[in-house]
């Protein structure tokens, strides 16, 4: 870890994308980032909700690169590198799709630098909420003329309504050539709506912010958008397939997590 990195990491303080990676059973997190994972654990959509999401990540950009013929993604909220992550579905798929990471943890930056970062690959550090710095680096390695997949995977729920949570994904879109493609994921406490509510309380004690949504927010994302069928649905529910890990019959309160694509 460079000099620079270690300045920025506060290993005191958890953070999303070290939280998820302990989720899933990762090793690059730290004793704060464990312990908000293991009070999300006691709640069995703790850990099936991110395998659903990570299964979602898969068949989503497997259709995009394969069915659509997308050849550059846009991933913002990366995470850290769970394989297999973006760019390695993408091309196998398309060895010369192209593919922008963007994520503003210290933890990911390095791992980006290390294992990302190539001739189609690049990586942005940069908060969501800051739309015009993620587009001017993601130029750099993606040709806006041509259709461009955004992907907001497990992202939209960091965004409380301060945020302008809908602005900010509308200007992201807007920038985007006609033919692209937007493709979300996001937690929904309609099925949990007392647990929810704990788990946006407990992130808040933790400096952080998650605000779940219901079907009918997060289809606001898509306005003006032609959602790809079966249009927004439950993530594991969307499209699945024989690899997945978590059946398309799992019920909605042990993976509470909507997602959906849709045509710019």
């Amino acid at each position: 870890m460079d000099a620079d990195t270690s300045a920025q990491l506060d290993t005191g303080t958890p953070h999303p994308a070290r939280v998820y990676d302990a989720l899933l059973g990762g090793k690059d997190n730290f004793a704060a980032d464990r312990q908000v994972a293991d009070a999300i654990r006691a709640n069995p959509a703790g850990e099936i909700g991110p395998l659903a999401n990570r299964d979602y990540l898969r068949r989503v950009v497997t259709f995009l690169a394969g069915e659509v013929g997308i050849d550059q993604f846009l991933d913002v909220g990366t995470g850290l590198p769970t394989s297999p992550n973006v760019h390695e579905v993408a091309q196998s798929v398309n060895p010369a799709a192209r593919v922008v990471y963007v994520d503003n943890d210290p933890i990911v930056l390095v791992h980006a630098r290390a294992l990302l970062v190539g001739g189609t690959t690049s990586y942005v550090d940069a908060d969501i909420r800051d739309p015009e710095t993620i587009l001017a680096h993601a130029r750099v390695t993606l040709d806006f003329h041509r259709p461009v997949a955004l992907l907001l995977l497990a992202i939209g729920h960091f965004l409380d309504d301060e945020d302008d949570a809908y602005g900010v994904v509308r200007r992201l879109v807007d920038a985007l050539p006609p033919g692209s493609y937007l493709a979300m994921s996001h937690l929904t406490g309609e099925f949990q709506p007392e647990e929810t509510k704990k788990t946006e309380a407990m992130y808040k004690a933790q400096g952080m912010t998650l605000r779940a949504r219901t079907k009918d927010e997060f289809t606001r994302f898509f306005d003006g958008l032609e959602l790809v069928e079966p249009g927004v649905t439950l993530t594991h529910r969307w499209r699945p397939d024989a690899l997945d890990r978590v059946p398309a019959d799992t019920p909605g309160e042990q993976a509470p997590g909507y997602g959906a694509v849709a045509r710019r």
